[in-house]
């Protein structure tokens, strides 16, 4: 594998990209020699970033991990890179029908990264451990954030006083608010 390593507002120093290839190198039990890992550090206010792009075959595989220590985003990166190319291996799978030598000939992946079953299966399971039911009354979408706020989660599912349809809102990344509306066809 091939990294590319680069900082905005951060020195990339020999200790950061020992690191970060030891962390990646993981991933070489699935990649050819020739892939590229494009890695970008940065570095804004308290927040440390990492973001891992690896080029496949017609898609991209990436991930961004952000915390107040670049080496626990380097952690939290690889982690998710990992759980991703699990998922893209199952739908590789399943799109070559069961015929995993037609789909690994043409990509940056090696044949081995096809012929592990038993992780593959246990990834691709979805499992719901928890159903949990509220009341929904009718509010408008500034109310539901406070509310959201209020019980200290990421979203909220509400009935939205104006339109009387089911709403989500939810924080994000930068810390501004979004409104997600169903929209029928």
């Amino acid at each position: 594998m091939k990294f590319i390593i680069s900082g905005k507002n951060i020195e990339v120093t020999p200790g950061l990209k020992s690191t970060i290839e030891q962390k990646l190198a993981k991933l070489e039990r699935y990649f050819t020699p020739e892939t590229e890992i494009i890695v970008t550090l940065s570095v804004e206010k308290e927040r440390q970033k990492i973001e891992v792009t690896i080029p496949v075959k017609g898609n991209i595989i990436r991930s961004e991990q952000t915390s107040n220590d670049m080496y626990v985003s380097i952690d939290l990166v690889e982690e998710v890179i990992e759980r991703q190319l699990r998922k893209y291996k199952n739908k590789l799978v399943a799109r070559s029908q069961g015929h995993p030598t037609a789909a690994a000939s043409p990509s940056n992946f090696k044949k081995e990264f096809f012929e592990s079953e038993e992780e593959s299966e246990e990834d691709g399971e979805i499992r719901i451990v928890r159903t949990k039911k509220f009341g929904i009354k009718p509010m408008f979408p500034e109310d539901a954030c406070i509310q959201m706020e209020l019980l200290g989660h990421n979203f909220f599912v509400f009935s939205n006083a104006e339109t009387d349809e089911v709403n989500v809102v939810y924080k994000r990344k930068d810390g501004a608010f979004g409104l997600i509306e169903p929209e029928f066809h």
